[in-house]
């Protein structure tokens, strides 16, 4: 049995679903404690650089311009930030865009459909709340 007290069911606790890393975004692991801010001793020992912090602050001023419909890909918002060496910022920029939906600022989605930002695999695209 789960902790909903059904069986086969996976559902989380509101709680549980709020609970992000602050570095990556990604759902803290079952057993992490209650005050826990980071996923893993990787998120800990990295933290949030300023780079994180131009690249949220990035993304959060591009979602703000969009149109009603659109969407925007992370790799824009790394190029506007890296310039000509871009790609390696490409999982920070993904990053961001979870902590933006952890922030409830924006949806991710893959094929038009919004997916769980903690499991998505391949190509993202960010759009505003709707």
């Amino acid at each position: 049995m789960t902790r909903s007290g059904r069986r086969g069911s996976t559902r989380r606790t509101d709680e549980e679903a709020e609970r992000v890393c602050a570095r990556c975004g990604r759902r803290m692991p079952a057993g992490a404690p209650a005050d826990a801010r980071w996923c893993s001793a990787a998120c800990r020992r990295l933290k949030l650089q300023e780079v994180d912090h131009r690249l949220e602050a990035d993304m959060r001023e591009r979602l703000g311009a969009l149109s009603a419909g659109a969407t925007l890909c992370p790799s824009e918002i790394a190029r506007r930030v890296g310039g000509d060496d871009w790609r390696p910022l490409m999982e920070p920029a993904r990053q961001a865009a979870r902590r933006l939906v952890a922030a409830g600022v924006a949806e991710i989605a893959q094929r038009g459909s919004v997916v769980d930002p903690s499991t998505a695999r391949g190509p993202i695209r960010v759009r505003p709340v709707r």
